[in-house]
Order: C-alpha cells, then sequence, then structure tokens
C-alpha cells in the first residue's frame, strides 16, 4: 500500500511539473497578455514580460457642480486624442471630448484643468510641454496651435501661415506637434500628405519637413505605360501616406509615424536634419503581427496601423498599432526588441489590455504612458527585471561597449535562450574580442549574415596567414610534378593503350555520355536525341534525380552567408513535391501545346529533352554550393553572376531544346514558350479547383455515411 501511495505522489508531482512547464512565462508574473519578439526571419519568440501594467487613471475625474454649490459631478475624459509627459513626469492629456487639457502628476493624481477661457479650446488633439514648461496645444477645431505659459494662459496663437509655398488646397487642421530646442514648430495636419508644417517661433512658414514617398504598385507602373495622358488624368492620383504622428528624443532627432491602409513600410522614420529617413533596417517594415492574430482579424484589417510614436531616455522607439492594438518596441536602430498587450473585453476595463489605444508616451524612468481612447483611462506600464536587463545590454551595445555589454547579455540568454537581440550582442562582443569562432556561431543562431560573413573573413585571412607557405609550396610541388610526369610518359605503353581503348557501346552509357556532347552542342544533341536515338527514359531519370539532388546540396550546404534557410528546417519531400509536379505540369502542358502548335516531337522528345535540359543545374549547382563556403558577402558578386548563369544556361536549354526537338523558328519557340506557360498556369489552377471540390465532395460523402449510419 506504500508502494502504491508513493506512486500516486511521484505520479502527481510529475503532472504538477508538466502543467508548470505548459505555463507560458507571461503567466508567471500575471500580465494578460503575450509578450513576443522575432528572429530576423519572422519567426515568431515567446518572451517574458518586458513590462508589467502597474496603474491606470483618468476614470475618477470630477468637476464643481454649478446646479449643486459645493457638490462636483463625474466628469470623466472624453475621447482624448493625445498625452504628453514631461521632464518632471507630469502627464498632460488632450481631452478632445471635453475641450481641455488635463494635468497629472506621475502617479495619476489630478491636478488641474487647463482650458483657456479668455480663448476656449474646440477639440484639443495634440499637446506638447517644452523643458521651461510652455505649453503648446493642436487646437485642431479651432483651426489653431496654441502657445500657453505654465500657469495655462494664452501666450500665442499660430493659425495658417501665409505663404506662397503653400498650397490653397491645403487644410491646417492640427492634430500633433512638438516644438525643437530653438522654439521651431513642426505640426502633422489631419490628411497632410505633405509633411510635417515647419514654423519659426513667430509663426512664419519654413518648409514642409519629412514628407514620405509616394508608393506605387506594378499595376501602378503598368497604366503609366499604356494609357493615354487622357485616359491617365481620369485616374484617382496617388498620393504619399500622411504623417499620424510626431515625437522628438533627448537628442532633438524627429521621429513620424505613418498610418493607413496598404503601408506596409517606413510606418516609422527618424529625420535628419534634411528630413530623410536615418532608420536603415533589412525590411523597412515596422509593426508586428502574430500569425495567429492576422488570421483571426475582424474586418479583413491585416496591415498594421501605427498612430502615435514615443522615444524614452534609451533611445528605445514604442510605437502603438490601432489595428490589432499591439505595442511595439524597437531600438534606436530600428530593430525590434519587443511587442505585447492586445485587444481588452469589450465589456470590461482590463488593466494591460486596451480598447483603441491612441497615444503613448515615456517618463523619465522610461514607464510608458498609453492612453486608451475608447475607455478614457491612461495606462501605465512599467519595465519588468528582464526588461530592464536588456534595456541595459542593448544600450551598452548600441554605444560600442561590447565587452561591458557581455555580461548583460548573458544574464538575458540565461532568462531566454531564444532571445535573438542577446545572441546579437554577444555575437558582436564576441568579434570585439577577437574570438571569431564564436562570433561565427552566434551571428548564425541570431541569423545575422553580415555579422557571419565578417566573421568568417576574420578566419578564413587568419587561416591563410598561417598556412600560406604550406599552400604556396604544395601548389608549385603539384606543378612540376606534372610537368615531369608529362614529359616522362609521353611514349609510355600505357596511354597508349588508354587513347585506343575499346569505346562501350552500352546504350545507357552511350545516352549518358551524349549528355557531355550537349553541352558543347546544345542544338545538334537535341536533334540527336530525336533522330538518333541518343536520349532515353532511364537516362533522362537519372539526370532528374541528380537535378533534384543538387537542388537539395544548393538548399542545405550552401553557405549561411549566401542562403538563410536553416537546414534543420527543409522539408526534403516537400522540396520534391515542388520540383516534381513542377517539372511534370511543364512537361505535359509543352506537349500539349506543341502538339496542336506545328510541333514534331512526340512525347518522349519532350520528357527526354526536359530532363537534359537540367543539366546546368548538376553542372554549376554542386560547385556553386561547395564554393560559396569559401567565400564571404564581400565576394557577392561573384556568387551573383555564378548563380545568374545558371538560370540563363538551363533557361537558354530549354529554348535550345524546344527549338531543336520541335523544328520551330525562333520566333515560334518563343510563342511556344509563352504558351506552355499559360497552359502551365491554367493546369495548375484546374488542379487546385478539382482538389477543392474533391475536399467538398468528401465530406459531403462523409456526411451523408453518418447521416445513413445514425438513422
Amino acid at each position: 500500500m506504500n508502494l502504491i501511495k508513493t506512486g500516486r505522489i511521484l505520479l502527481l508531482l510529475v503532472l504538477a511539473l508538466a502543467a508548470a512547464a505548459a505555463i507560458p512565462l507571461s503567466a508567471y508574473a500575471g500580465v494578460p497578455y503575450w509578450t513576443n519578439s522575432k528572429e530576423k526571419q519572422g519567426r515568431l519568440i515567446w518572451t517574458q514580460p518586458a513590462y508589467t501594467p502597474v496603474g491606470l487613471f483618468g476614470k475618477d475625474l470630477t468637476i464643481p457642480d454649478k446646479n449643486k454649490p459645493g457638490t462636483t459631478k463625474p466628469s470623466p475624459l472624453q475621447n482624448p486624442k493625445d498625452l504628453f509627459v514631461d521632464k518632471r513626469d507630469h502627464v498632460y492629456v488632450a481631452d478632445t471630448g471635453n475641450n481641455r487639457i488635463v494635468e497629472f502628476d506621475g502617479n495619476g493624481n489630478w491636478i488641474r484643468y487647463i482650458d483657456v477661457p479668455e480663448s476656449p479650446l474646440n477639440k484639443p488633439e495634440g499637446v506638447f510641454v517644452t523643458d521651461s514648461q510652455d505649453i503648446y496645444v493642436a487646437d485642431t477645431g479651432n483651426k489653431r496651435v496654441v502657445r500657453l505659459s505654465k500657469e495655462g494662459k494664452l501666450v500665442k496663437e499660430f493659425k495658417r501661415p501665409d505663404s506662397k509655398f503653400i498650397p490653397e488646397s491645403f487644410k491646417y487642421d492640427p492634430t500633433r506637434l512638438v516644438v525643437d530646442k530653438r522654439g521651431f514648430l513642426y505640426i502633422a495636419v489631419l490628411g497632410g500628405y505633405q509633411g510635417l508644417l515647419q514654423l519659426d517661433p513667430e509663426g512664419k512658414f519654413q518648409s514642409f519637413y519629412g514628407a514620405n514617398a509616394t508608393v506605387f504598385s506594378p499595376l501602378d507602373a503598368l497604366k503609366r505605360a499604356l494609357y493615354t495622358k487622357e485616359m491617365y488624368a481620369n485616374e484617382i492620383s496617388k498620393l504619399p501616406g500622411a504623417i499620424s504622428s510626431v515625437a522628438v528624443d533627448k537628442d532633438g532627432f524627429l521621429y513620424t509615424t505613418t498610418g493607413g491602409q496598404g503601408i506596409k513600410k517606413n510606418q516609422i522614420k527618424k529625420l535628419s536634419i534634411r528630413g530623410l529617413n536615418m532608420l536603415d533596417t533589412p525590411t523597412d517594415s515596422f509593426g508586428e503581427t502574430r500569425p495567429f492574430d492576422v488570421k483571426f482579424a475582424t474586418g479583413g484589417t491585416v496591415t498594421p496601423q501605427l498612430i502615435d510614436i514615443a522615444v524614452d531616455g534609451n533611445g528605445n522607439i514604442t510605437a502603438i498599432d490601432s489595428s490589432y492594438k499591439y505595442i511595439n518596441q524597437y531600438d534606436a536602430n530600428g530593430n525590434l526588441l519587443f511587442f505585447w498587450a492586445g485587444p481588452s473585453s469589450a465589456n470590461t476595463t482590463q488593466l494591460g489590455l486596451m480598447k483603441n489605444p491612441v497615444a503613448v508616451d515615456a517618463g523619465s524612468r522610461n514607464d510608458l504612458y498609453l492612453l486608451d481612447g475608447q475607455e478614457g483611462v491612461v495606462q501605465i506600464f512599467r519595465l519588468s527585471e528582464f526588461g530592464i536587463k536588456v534595456n541595459e545590454a542593448n544600450k551598452l551595445t548600441l554605444a560600442g561597449r561590447y565587452e561591458e555589454s557581455e555580461k548583460h547579455w548573458r544574464e538575458v540568454l540565461r532568462l531566454n535562450a531564444n532571445f535573438t537581440p542577446a545572441m546579437l550582442g554577444l555575437a558582436k562582443a564576441a568579434y570585439k574580442q577577437g574570438d571569431y569562432e564564436e562570433a561565427l556561431r552566434l551571428f548564425k543562431r541570431a541569423d545575422d549574415q553580415k555579422g557571419y560573413s565578417d566573421s568568417f573573413w576574420q578566419i578564413r585571412l587568419k587561416w591563410f596567414q598561417s598556412h600560406f607557405s604550406t599552400l604556396a609550396t604544395a601548389a608549385l610541388i603539384a606543378v612540376v610534378g606534372f610537368a615531369a610526369a608529362e614529359r616522362w610518359t609521353r611514349g609510355s605503353r600505357w596511354r597508349s593503350a588508354w587513347r585506343n581503348r575499346r569505346r562501350s557501346s552500352n546504350p545507357f552509357v552511350v545516352q549518358f555520355k551524349h549528355v557531355f556532347y550537349m553541352l558543347k552542342h546544345p542544338i545538334d544533341g537535341f536533334s540527336a536525341l530525336r533522330y538518333e536515338n541518343k536520349g532515353g527514359y532511364w537516362s533522362a531519370i537519372v539526370i532528374l534525380v541528380g537535378a533534384y539532388a543538387a537542388l537539395v546540396v544548393m538548399r542545405l550546404f550552401t553557405s549561411f552567408s549566401f542562403n538563410l534557410v536553416n537546414a534543420h528546417r527543409v522539408n526534403l519531400l516537400s522540396l520534391l513535391l515542388q520540383y516534381g509536379l513542377i517539372w511534370i505540369g511543364w512537361v505535359v502542358s509543352n506537349y500539349l501545346v506543341s502538339s496542336i502548335y506545328r510541333g514534331e516531337g512526340r512525347f518522349k522528345d519532350v520528357f527526354v529533352g526536359s530532363a537534359y535540359a537540367l543539366v546546368p543545374v548538376i553542372v554549376l549547382g554542386v560547385p556553386l554550393a561547395v564554393l560559396s563556403n569559401v567565400m564571404t558577402a564581400s565576394e557577392q558578386a561573384i556568387y551573383d553572376f555564378i548563380q545568374t548563369m545558371l538560370y540563363v544556361w538551363t533557361a537558354l536549354m530549354v529554348f535550345w531544346k524546344i527549338q531543336s526537338l520541335q523544328n520551330y523558328s525562333v520566333g515560334e519557340t518563343i510563342v511556344n514558350i509563352v504558351l506552355s506557360l499559360f497552359a502551365f498556369l491554367m493546369l495548375a489552377v484546374l488542379v487546385l479547383v478539382v482538389l477543392g471540390l474533391s475536399g467538398d465532395l468528401k465530406d459531403f460523402l462523409f456526411e451523408v455515411y453518418q447521416e445513413v449510419r445514425l438513422r
């Protein structure tokens, strides 16, 4: 009985440990959301919470009740649009629905209302406070910006500036603004595709600043090429995206966000003095998503909409997404650190989640203040222990102090072994210290091709420096030995016997040797397949297998400097299916088109010829994969040239195959290829439709079976 009882206890302990292991890290911190990061290739990483919600405020505001002197009545925030945190950590909220600015202290305690009774505000949507505590308000309803003293008294109005450089169609509806240390204003206006409106301290127009580029799709380019001027004039004008928000960091650099459906790149920009974007990321894409959230998004919204931005004391960029209710945080170079939160329940206010995030700002301790426009509350997010460690380490890395950052990154990696920024930080530290092998390993784990290539270049250089004399001596001995052997064996009997050896008459050997003839004489070689029976099904199958093996080698063994694919995640069966279906679909399509379009080739000729046309994949693909492992990104041009030559050579072999086997002219060959590609596309669509209908038919038959069985 004791053994049974002990066994039950052990079983319960095992189950408890398994359940604990299954609980997400975020659940331990008691937050109602997941926190994520991403690998360089976009794969999701689950992390501990970087920020934890510590409180909210704004719901319990009151004002004196004029009907009942000495009493108050509720006056919560109504449709607030913006907030700003000054250097004292006082929070200013643009309470748009109540036509006022509300000031709180850093803990959310109400201080005062600012409503400018001498010139009342009307639907203010933006607020900014300078270090000297001057308050600037984007008074949207009055189409002006006002400057207030720290007591809230009106000092100056900035109405629409009078300038010949401002088009008449320009609508001056200020929504957000910042003021630099010189007192210059940068104003975002509603729908202002021209960029930020820059005014001097006196309100005189200076320029439009930081405008976005117009994005043209391939369809737009086709229209411009084909339409007449009259037809194109009737098209709806393509305008660049309008800036939705603006922020300034402690060094005076301006940051903007650009929202709008269809805008996927450069939603966040860091502007130089000339208004050019200084953020250089691999994809220029900001606004993160989780696959399951995209799948279940309501209303078909899949593009993140970044509507406000803040920059904290570490230079980290925080942007809020109105589509998925996420908070996205990037470092000063635009590299993703974290994204978290999500939509709140429709019926309750949930600390940490939001119904309609509209504004964000950071305090002096790098706390984040998030404004929920629908709930009318401000939520405070504080850095967790994990977030503090990441910030400390990343700050040192960005400052170039790699050795100092190493111990911090190691602690971060101890807490989360999959955190890509930690791997990158440690890789940079190892590279700085000359440990290039360790740097190579870490850069590969972090999917950083440039760092990997730089580390390999250093390793290769050291290897050549230590082995150069050995390599040079071996090369000299090989050249001298080959020349001597050539001279001494020139008249030997065995060389004469080799030259006069009996050639094999085996059909398979003859067909396989024909491949090498085709490489030098492709047109004659393909003609021989048709008229001299120099090719067969078995030799074609061997070449097809060889081409597939070459594709596998290229996918698995090409250097990481040129190939991001993780060998452990390559599905060889999927690759085989793709390769086989595309090749078979091409053969069938080309044969059908050739049969209709005056072609002379048989199905066997098309089958065998299409296989022989893949020989360049074997001849160049495998050597290129092997060669890539002794190359670095600095030899990218050589790699690209050989790869392009592989594609061009294969395409020419296909062209010559069709021309020779079908007895076409050059023009007829081009027409055949175009029609074959169209037939291939139609065949693919037909197969997809049949598969879809087969699935529906299977479900229908199963339901009929269930109905009959249950009755």
